[in-house]
């Protein structure tokens, strides 16, 4: 085994994790056929299989299940070890990697993100965006970003910004066709772009005004996972939208969309940064945290920086 590098020991426990040579060749940076050749010298070398490949799987053998189990625990130790060293370094450097969601990579990127490789040149920031809550330690994330009533509880969080609140829009062609709605019920009669969740439950659009809460299933012809592409079809009049203020600012303040019911829309809880508690946190990760701390404490009275535009 004098070739095998730290690089292929860790892929085995990225591909175990993930199930899926793609997957993990994705999170590590490198091209699956790359990694499948890494992994068929380890193999050759060790004289036994370590995964069982079909077409649509990949699950552990029982010499590959035995492997992780041992060599899990003392790569562990290993990298806690280079962590420490790491953080002896005063020049932040290297890759931090972040998981969050479409809206709040764009609300952190150029007030944060930006300025942050501007100021530390050396490091590499890697953005992952997905719907879905993940665990950011065992996927291999430095830090996370998502609402504050989304942090786990076991996280360190770093409030970023004021409450975001839900909107709900039309284009001028479509509310000049239809009658705005004055209650949530009204909604009932409108084509509505309806939203599905990562879990691939439908939507329901929440509006609240005092203490009344209403949740309203709407109708209409066209449903999608994505805000951006539910933009889309809301500007080219298909119908009514729910989104978070955050992602059509920009067409409310142009005039290309117009809210309605707003007397009934919702705020949500603020954006928090939030990664674990660690002891030997590299430089980078410090000065990251530092950076969004100082760039909260600028903003009077929390108020969020504008998002980049979409």
């Amino acid at each position: 085994m004098t070739d095998t590098s730290l690089l292929d020991l860790d892929a085995v426990l990225t591909i175990a994790r993930r199930r899926s040579f793609r997957a993990a060749a994705l999170e590590l940076g490198r091209s699956p056929t790359a990694l499948s050749s890494a992994i068929a010298k380890l193999e050759a070398s060790l004289g036994v299989r370590l995964f069982n490949r079909t077409t649509r799987s990949v699950s552990l053998s029982d010499a590959g299940r035995a492997f992780v189990e041992q060599a899990g625990p003392a790569l562990e130790v290993i990298h806690h070890a280079m962590e420490a060293a790491r953080a002896q370094r005063a020049t932040p450097a290297g890759t931090l990697r972040i998981n969050t969601f479409a809206t709040a990579a764009r609300a952190i990127l150029s007030p944060l993100v930006l300025t942050f490789l501007r100021r530390y040149p050396e490091v590499h920031v890697d953005i992952v965006t997905e719907g879905k809550l993940v665990d950011i330690v065992a996927q291999g994330f430095d830090l996370g970003v998502r609402p504050a009533d989304h942090v786990p509880a076991d996280m360190i969080a770093v409030p970023l910004g004021r409450p975001e609140r839900h909107v709900i829009v039309g284009s001028t062609a479509y509310l000049t066709a239809h009658p705005a709605p004055r209650t949530p019920a009204d909604l009932l009669v409108h084509r509505c772009v309806r939203g599905r969740l990562p879990n691939g439950a439908l939507l329901r659009w929440e509006l609240r005004r005092g203490r009344k809460v209403v949740h309203v299933d709407v109708q209409g012809p066209l449903t999608l996972d994505e805000a951006s592409v539910a933009r889309m079809a809301v500007l080219e009049g298909v119908g009514l939208g729910y989104f978070m203020e955050a992602d059509i600012r920009a067409d409310v303040e142009a005039g290309r969309l117009l809210r309605v019911l707003e007397n009934w829309t919702p705020e949500r809880p603020g954006l928090c940064l939030y990664y674990p508690s660690r002891r030997n946190a590299s430089a980078a990760l410090r000065a990251f945290v530092a950076l969004a701390r100082e760039l909260a404490a600028e903003r009077p009275h929390g108020r969020a920086a504008p998002p980049a535009s979409a």
